[in-house]
């Protein structure tokens, strides 16, 4: 009953919040409270989720003051150089802009923390996404893609999980699996190009007076920005031409190619008012640029050195940031008014979170979950433990926490598949190829910040973001078995 109550748990609530029949926050509440009663928690299901809370507090208190500092640093104009530098670098095709953001987002992750990643991420390429007219939910996307197959790295957690769930040398675990995480990131880097170039389609189709359509298919090569950057911009046409331009370009155009960087970055007034970077906003501070500039070093490096509790380095941040761009009280409560929307939609989803994660543990769900599921493989299977292994670890990662799976779950596994001549270490390498799935999980709270942070609904999310990091695990996990990293027994 455990067992079916708990998968019935999980797929109502992902039904209801990516047919978006309910907000992400209410599904979390209403959905784990309705099942929880029906496992016979009673009354005792108050005290299931305050306990699941009290572990939910300083993620909370993190995420809350990282949405306030980064949020005041867009307000004074600390990212609008970095803006047009990477448009004049990137270009404005959105099929670079997105390859980049996959490129910085994998890069990033090298520090095993998917917190700093997606707040390094989403402050450096929001800006540009919203510049451009681009959709938010491809960040997010491409964000997760290479932070999840990132994951893998040894200080990441997960492996250092398995390693230690197995009593193995965590270089035993990754080291062979080097192979397959560079196929993954291949796949990732795929998925981005592609993405960006469904973007360029969609703009040419809403956006056909910003972004024009030149038809030479030289344009492709990037000489597009240097053959039109001298272009009457009024639509008289092309230099050396008489044929009549539509927005700076030639028309009877059919190949839309988005190169239009200069118009773009010089147009700065009329493309971006009224939006979070508006060049006349009144939070604007240039002359603070340097010290907002270092202070948001500092916070950086704070977060990479792991000092001090990183909910306590984003308060003084925020505080400091605070004090010096808006000495005066009322701004300072206009501000933090300002980004309580952002605030409250994040906090009340980890808080909410607690709920589900309080009942999943608290009922008994969990652990009768993964029993079941080692029960019912067959005898017959055996061999292909590692292989089955590598398959669960896609869903269970996401439904459960890494701790749950990688220290309840993974050990009978592992137990089970060693009378087949399956060694731990194989175990272990097929176990960490589901965090790029895992990653996704509305148990991550990375995931959450990265969502509240771009204002993406999770459910859009989810839609675009789960079958893409469903096909980068089983990739993995297939180059795991090409190299020998993930054997058969």
């Amino acid at each position: 009953m455990l067992v079916l109550l708990g998968f019935a748990m999980i797929a109502v609530f992902m039904v209801l919040i990516m047919t978006k029949k309910l907000t992400p926050v209410l599904a979390l509440i209403i959905v784990p409270t309705v099942f929880g009663l029906f496992a016979g928690a009673g009354l005792g299901i108050g005290d299931m989720v305050l306990d699941s809370m009290k572990s939910m507090t300083s993620t909370a208190a993190l995420l809350m003051f990282a949405i306030i500092y980064f949020g005041l640093m867009i307000d004074v104009g600390l990212f609008d150089p970095l803006v047009k530098f990477i448009l004049r670098k990137l270009g404005n095709d959105p099929a670079k802009v997105v390859l980049g953001t996959a490129i910085l987002a994998a890069a990033v992750s090298l520090d095993g923390d998917g917190s700093t990643t997606f707040i390094l991420t989403t402050a450096a390429m929001l800006p540009v996404y919203l510049r451009l007219k681009m959709s938010p939910v491809v960040l997010t996307c491409v964000a997760g893609l290479a932070n999840g197959t990132m994951n893998i790295l040894p200080w990441g957690g997960p492996t250092a999980r398995a390693a230690t769930a197995l009593h193995l040398d965590v270089n035993d675990v990754f080291v062979p699996m080097i192979p397959s995480l560079i196929a993954g990131l291949v796949v990732v880097f795929a998925f981005s190009w592609l993405l960006g170039l469904q973007e360029r389609n969609r703009l040419r189709a809403t956006e056909p007076e910003i972004w024009g359509v030149p038809d030479s298919p030289e344009a492709f090569d990037g000489g597009t920005a240097a053959a039109f950057s001298s272009t009457d911009r009024t639509g008289s046409g092309t230099p050396g031409s008489g044929t009549p331009a539509v927005g700076g370009f030639p028309a009877g155009s059919s190949v839309a190619v988005l190169e239009r960087t200069e118009t773009l970055v010089d147009d700065h007034d009329s493309a971006m008012a009224d939006t979070a970077l508006d060049p006349n906003r009144s939070t604007l501070r240039p002359k603070l640029i340097w010290f907002n500039l270092g202070l948001t070093i500092a916070v950086m490096v704070m977060l990479v050195a792991d000092l001090v509790p990183l909910p306590f380095v984003f308060m003084v941040g925020s505080a400091i940031a605070l004090v010096v761009n808006f000495p005066n009280v009322k701004e300072q409560g206009a501000q933090l008014i300002a980004h309580a929307p952002s605030i409250v939609a994040v906090v009340s989803m980890v808080m909410a979170a607690a709920v589900l994660t309080g009942v999943l543990t608290g009922t008994g769900m969990v652990e009768a979950m993964s029993a079941w599921l080692v029960q019912i493989i067959p005898s017959s299977m055996g061999p292909f433990m590692a292989v089955i292994t590598g398959v669960l670890s896609i869903p269970m990662t996401f439904f459960m926490s890494n701790d749950a799976f990688y220290f309840g779950v993974l050990p009978v596994l592992s137990e089970t598949a060693g009378h087949y001549g399956i060694s731990a270490a194989e175990m272990a390498r097929a176990s960490i190829t589901g965090q790029p799935f895992h990653l996704q999980s509305p148990l991550v709270p990375a995931i959450l910040l990265l969502v509240s942070l771009a204002k993406v609904d999770l459910g859009d999310h989810h839609k675009k973001v789960l079958w893409r990091t469903a096909v980068i695990s089983l990739v993995m996990l297939g180059v795991g078995m090409l190299t020998g990293a993930i054997g058969i027994g």
